[in-house]
């Protein structure tokens, strides 16, 4: 798949923005396990030169996409905000701030992956990729988070939905990157 140098520019900027606000809101450590969805998404998306067809990645990505409501609702349940500044430290973010928003909005264009896929734009196969790989990559820190705090390895908030989340994504990752399935 050619990837058109406008693309890959939007891509870059959408995917430092996220580094950027994640840093800003969440602090340096968030700001890294951003970085393997976003970035790590960026990167197979750009030496990875498949272009599947949306039903290819459909059955992944709307079961990826329920779990990771899912996951969002057990991490509010569960306090994981809260958790997460006792550890990095940084307060947490008001949830009705703009740049609160504007996080919420960046994870809101994964929504736009069925269209953009449909129509095989470039910048819906970036989504997906970084979609998929926050799914089946990132939400893995919450198994490393408790080694960030003083109490004995344990359960920490989001950790049971990743349990089917990740390997979901894996799954959606696998169906993306295959030439034909």
């Amino acid at each position: 798949m050619k990837k058109d140098t406008f693309t890959v520019i939007a891509a870059l900027l959408f995917t430092i923005a996220v580094l950027v606000l994640g840093y800003i809101l969440l602090g340096l450590l968030p700001m890294f396990f951003f970085a393997s969805g976003f970035l790590g998404g960026f990167i197979l998306w750009l030496i990875i030169s498949t272009k599947p067809s949306f039903a290819t990645i459909k059955m992944p990505y709307f079961l990826s996409l329920a779990f990771f409501v899912l996951h969002k609702y057990e991490e509010r349940r569960m306090n994981f905000f809260p958790r997460l500044s006792e550890i990095t430290r940084v307060p947490v973010p008001e949830a009705n701030s703009f740049l609160a928003y504007l996080l919420y909005a960046f994870a809101g264009t994964w929504l736009l992956i069925p269209f953009l896929v449909k129509r095989s734009n470039n910048f819906g196969y970036y989504l997906s990729w970084t979609f998929f790989t926050a799914m089946g990559i990132t939400e893995l820190a919450h198994f490393f988070l408790p080694f960030f705090t003083s109490d004995p390895y344990g359960y920490f908030p989001g950790m049971a939905s990743v349990v089917i989340l990740a390997p979901t994504a894996w799954w959606g990752i696998y169906r993306l990157s295959r030439k034909t399935v």
